[in-house]
């Protein structure tokens, strides 16, 4: 990757010019707010890895502005990496909270998150619509499943892990319309992505943080 290439890849850009995708940008606020709301909700419930989650998205607001204001190879990864991390880290709590496995357990099921990936992900690019976000998908399929498992021994968290599936699905079809939609209209659906996945990724801490505390003496 040419770390300094620039990259056109959203109806909205134009140029290659800091502000060519002004409502991209400032949407990624979305997240910073989202954090903020969790961080604030999560005060004194002493929830680590929530609260590295709730880090994790505030630098997904920073990292997707970089990359939507500057548009280059760096700011790529400045905006990819931190998705994956909170992924990563939310799969490993699910394994370690909801599911109740080990440590080492935990980190198997990050480890076969890869694997996982690479074997859908081409499947799922054999679909013209969600060819452009098929990365993505094998995340709905890993949220969906969860859900399933947990739906006899926590229902009420796999009743918000199946609306947390549902609102991805849903970002990722915004995602998915941006380019065909683009000569009817200019603007393009990117930036609804960003909005309704701050929401998301609040929405799924919020589910951890309700289940984390179910689990204590009186919901406490």
């Amino acid at each position: 990757m040419d770390l300094f290439a620039s990259i056109d890849g959203y109806c909205e850009r134009l140029g290659p010019a800091y502000w060519a995708e002004p409502v991209n940008a400032v949407t990624n606020l979305a997240f910073i707010l989202s954090a903020a709301v969790m961080a604030w909700r999560l005060r004194g419930a002493h929830l680590p890895r929530a609260n590295a989650m709730v880090v994790l998205l505030a630098i997904i607001g920073i990292g997707s502005y970089l990359f939507h204001t500057h548009a280059q190879g760096w700011s790529a990864l400045a905006d990819t990496t931190p998705i994956l991390a909170f992924i990563l880290v939310y799969l490993y709590a699910s394994s370690r909270d909801y599911l109740g496995l080990s440590k080492l357990w935990s980190l198997v099921s990050v480890g076969l998150f890869f694997p996982f990936a690479a074997l859908l992900v081409p499947i799922f690019r054999q679909v013209p619509f969600l060819s452009s976000s098929a990365g993505y998908m094998p995340v709905v399929v890993l949220v969906a499943g969860y859900a399933a498992i947990l739906a006899r021994r926590a229902p009420e968290t796999a009743r918000g892990l199946a609306i947390g599936a549902g609102l991805l699905l849903g970002s990722i079809t915004l995602r998915s319309l941006d380019m065909p939609l683009c000569d009817s209209w200019p603007l393009g659906t990117h930036f609804a992505w960003h909005l309704l996945n701050g929401v998301l990724l609040g929405w799924m801490i919020e589910v951890y943080r309700r289940h984390m505390l179910a689990r204590r003496p009186h919901g406490g």
